[in-house]
């Protein structure tokens, strides 16, 4: 059973997003939070990621979201037009000053190395997206009307509050109707639900999803999944493992057309074995393997997988490419600081086609 997807003809956008964008403040290098006297800014969140990425690689895409029209929205607003994407759906709100109403998500991570991991430490409470509530975005005239051939979402923006979730159900409902292919990356993160929270929600939403992605831990903590012979410290994740797992999660969701995961073994904090494996029509295919691949920011990997996964999709290119796709990209991301994609399409393809890092000139 294979995906139908609209065709571009009929739409207006490619991919529309639903999530939260927050401004990241990093030390430069490997410093320290509370020692550093300077912090690098970017934008990011994950749903915005996948969204952002596709506008890069010439695809119509879209970003739904709540944010404050002050500066620091403004900062947000910048970096997604930089891309491309429309934002003309987004749902401003007017600052009071002191952000006591509404305010912009920020969050502080330190980029690990050696036997030191990444840290990221969150600011988001009472932002101006977690009070998105049911009725405030006219999905049925967005998918009705102007039409979107994929629509992403994910647990991120679930968790946010429990209006979030609410609208997360009601614009996988709308896209439904209107014959868009719904995907959502299940993304747990411990600080923002518990994992019998996220089962609740997600028991709710898995109805209407077509395309499911995520890691180890998201299966394990969101829908009740374990990986057979994987470690606490995740040093070593069996593939056959993987694939037995993906194959009980399709075989308790059977509406489920694809699932695609990535492996990350860390051997330290700058250098990982990373890959990637997708679930399609009934097949498993693989990527390629980058053994001890050394990390600049692990930061968004997880999003540049699925942003390349999804456009090999929109693309119509095998499963085998678009796993491979899915892996490059998210390979790439993660040699560059930031959230956000910073690679050209060209550079995927040469990743893909297994060229190496020699210098060009």
């Amino acid at each position: 059973m294979s995906l139908k997807i609209l065709p571009a003809s009929a739409t207006e956008f490619d991919l529309l997003a639903l999530g939260e964008c927050m401004i990241r403040f990093s030390p430069p290098g490997h410093q320290r939070i509370e020692l550093t006297p300077i912090f690098e800014a970017y934008a990011g969140g994950g749903e915005y990621n996948v969204s952002y990425a596709l506008s890069r690689y010439g695809l119509r895409t879209g970003w739904v979201s709540r944010l404050v029209d002050n500066p620091l929205g403004a900062f947000i607003r910048n970096h997604a037009q930089a891309s491309g994407m429309d934002i003309s759906e987004v749902l401003w709100v007017p600052y009071d000053g002191a952000g006591r109403a509404d305010r912009i998500g920020l969050n502080f991570t330190e980029v690990g190395i050696g036997v030191r991991g990444s840290v990221t430490l969150y600011d988001r409470g009472h932002t101006a997206v977690s009070h998105m509530k049911p009725g405030d975005v006219d999905w049925t005239r967005i998918f009705g009307q102007r039409k979107a051939r994929w629509f992403h979402t994910g647990g991120i923006f679930a968790a946010l509050s429990d209006s979030c979730a609410e609208v997360t159900l009601e614009a996988m409902k709308a896209a439904r109707r209107a014959g868009t292919i719904v995907s959502y990356d299940l993304n747990f993160r411990s600080k923002l639900w518990s994992s019998e929270q996220a089962r609740a929600v997600t028991k709710k939403i898995v109805p209407f999803i077509d395309v499911l992605i995520g890691n180890e831990e998201d299966f394990h903590k969101v829908l009740g999944f374990e990986v057979e012979g994987t470690d606490e410290s995740l040093t070593k994740l069996p593939v056959e493992g993987y694939k037995k797992m993906v194959g009980r999660v399709v075989s308790a969701f059977p509406h489920i057309q694809a699932v695609g995961t990535t492996l990350r073994e860390v051997v330290s904090g700058l250098v990982n074995n990373w890959s990637a494996i997708m679930y399609y029509d009934g097949t498993f295919y693989q990527s390629r393997k980058y053994e001890n691949l050394e990390v600049e920011d692990r930061v968004g990997g997880g999003d540049g997988f699925c942003s390349g996964f999804i456009y090999g999709l929109l693309h119509d290119l095998s499963p085998q490419e678009c796993v491979e796709m899915g892996a490059a990209h998210g390979a790439l991301l993660q040699s560059t600081r930031g959230d956000t994609s910073m690679a050209t399409m060209e550079e995927i393809k040469h990743v893909m086609g297994g060229g190496s890092a020699r210098i060009k000139r």
